[in-house]
């Protein structure tokens, strides 16, 4: 008896170090699940690419966020869904997308992936089944930034510097101004006409920023874009570069999206 006693403490000792590295590991995975999603996805829209993320990006990642810009080709929408999509591939756990502009069409069709949690519309489109960019816009009236698009001999578009300058991102410094006009991405006109097989939104919980001195997209289009899906949505006085203009409100949004998009459901 001697003997077998402190056998049997000592097996009581180590089953009780078990049970509480057990315990400690249960709370440390729900702390993971409380604290939502890590992986963020953007998506740049159309006459731009990743770096229109520049100021969002380092707010995000100090927020303890992994973050990645997609570079989309513009070429097509199916070449920008699948550009998206290999970039979803490549992260562990649940992806919340992001899209600007015509990158709201991308994430849409993209956020069908089973990794994606949630979608944050940022001044975009964000047609429905069966609809494209360019058709959600036909019930409004032109906004000035269409009449300083240019197409060349292969269909895709370009903006005029007096369209960047005043129609595209009119609330941001001249020297930014100058870059995005250097540096813009040609879009096929085909990409902003291709339509939407399976809204992602549908199922999908869903958030906008809705900029409310756009020239680009109407402000009244991401309005009623907003409330036919239902998302939560904030207005911020803003071109339609709004990720550049109010960083810090984009950033915070989209924080607040990571951190309950894998608890809702539609």
């Amino acid at each position: 008896m001697t003997q077998s006693q402190p056998s049997r403490n000592g097996f009581i000792a180590i089953a009780a170090l078990f049970m509480t590295a057990a315990i400690s590991s249960g709370a440390h995975a729900q702390g993971n699940t409380a604290a939502g999603i890590k992986n963020i996805v953007l998506v740049h829209g159309a006459w731009a690419d990743g770096s229109c993320w520049s100021k969002v990006i380092p707010l995000l990642e100090a927020k303890g966020f992994h973050v990645v810009a997609v570079q989309n080709p513009l070429n097509s929408l199916a070449d920008d869904v699948a550009s998206t999509e290999r970039a979803i591939a490549l992260l562990d756990g649940p992806v919340l997308l992001v899209g600007h502009s015509y990158g709201g069409a991308v994430i849409t069709e993209a956020g069908n992936n089973p990794k994606v949690a949630g979608l944050v519309y940022v001044a975009a489109f964000a047609p429905g089944d069966g609809e494209s960019a360019a058709s959600l816009g036909q019930p409004y009236p032109p906004t000035p930034l269409a009449g300083e698009l240019r197409p060349d001999a292969h269909g895709f578009l370009s903006i005029t510097s007096r369209g960047i300058g005043e129609d595209f991102a009119q609330d941001l410094t001249k020297k930014e101004k100058d870059g995005l006009v250097a540096t813009q991405a040609p879009t096929a006109a085909a990409a902003l006409g291709a339509t939407i097989t399976t809204a992602a939104w549908k199922t999908k919980p869903s958030w906008f920023v809705i900029a409310g001195n756009d020239r680009s997209i109407p402000p009244d289009l991401e309005r009623a874009e907003a409330a036919r899906m239902n998302a939560t949505s904030i207005t911020l006085p803003s071109s339609h570069l709004v990720m550049l203009s109010h960083p810090t409100e984009v950033s915070e949004l989209i924080a607040k999206a990571a951190a309950t998009a894998a608890f809702q459901k539609k």
